[in-house]
């Protein structure tokens, strides 16, 4: 059962973070006038992750093949139209923040050069972090395959982390989500403790004020005598 005080905690952490990553998190809008990044595609194997380090943040896919990228993206559009020929298109930042807020999001393929879009890739660098043993790469990318569409969307309990863990190791885990989730509750706590400290302090003035107007209402009589 989960805690009251630790979920309404986590709801404003995480519209916090929506805040914080706004023009980080997504891959963005491309600029035609901007000179797009190229990658050698020809070193990624079907099945691998591919990782894109953020400021804040790393966003991860499923490299498919010939240059096609599985990845989880937050998208209002999905939840407004089945126009695959709008939904299709390169995910904005605008679109993307409203899919947060919604919680809806897709599993979808984009390019190598629209889903790292402009930023340095590395390959199965979760392997090593999480220490965990790897699927087959086929299994891996057929995985990822299998769960292409609509999804529901959560920065702390679904995003994309979760979605290549699954595909990768065959559990869905988010160290990302989890050092937040433990900072979410080291503040819970200290709000709590604040609460019942408040209380405390609260109370022990309203006990103080109930004995002075006690020795106040003594005083009184003993003068009426």
């Amino acid at each position: 059962m989960k805690n009251p005080m630790l979920e309404a905690v986590s709801l404003v952490l995480e519209k916090l973070l929506l805040i914080s990553n706004f023009k980080l998190f997504s891959s963005g809008t491309p600029d035609e006038n901007k000179a797009r990044t190229t990658y050698s595609v020809n070193s990624f194997l079907r099945g691998d992750v591919l990782e894109v380090p953020r400021t804040n943040f790393t966003h991860y896919g499923i490299y498919l093949g010939d240059n096609r990228v599985a990845h989880m993206m937050p998208d209002i559009l999905l939840a407004l139209t089945d126009d695959k020929g709008l939904t299709q298109k390169v995910v904005s930042n605008k679109r993307l923040v409203l899919g947060v807020i919604v919680k809806v999001a897709s599993i979808r393929v984009d390019t190598v050069e629209d889903f790292a879009y402009g930023a340095d890739i590395l390959v199965n660098h979760l392997d090593k972090s999480l220490k965990k043993k790897a699927l087959l790469n086929e299994e891996v990318a057929q995985r990822a395959e299998k769960l292409l569409g609509t999804t529901s969307y959560s920065l702390l309990w679904n995003n994309c982390e979760h979605f290549v863990t699954y595909c990768r190791f065959g559990t869905a885990i988010s160290p990302q989500s989890d050092k937040v989730r433990r900072v979410t509750r080291r503040w819970a706590r200290s709000i709590r403790n604040d609460l019942i400290l408040g209380r405390i302090v609260e109370f022990s003035i309203y006990t103080a004020i109930i004995s002075s107007t006690g020795e106040l209402q003594s005083c009184l009589l003993n003068l009426s005598l």
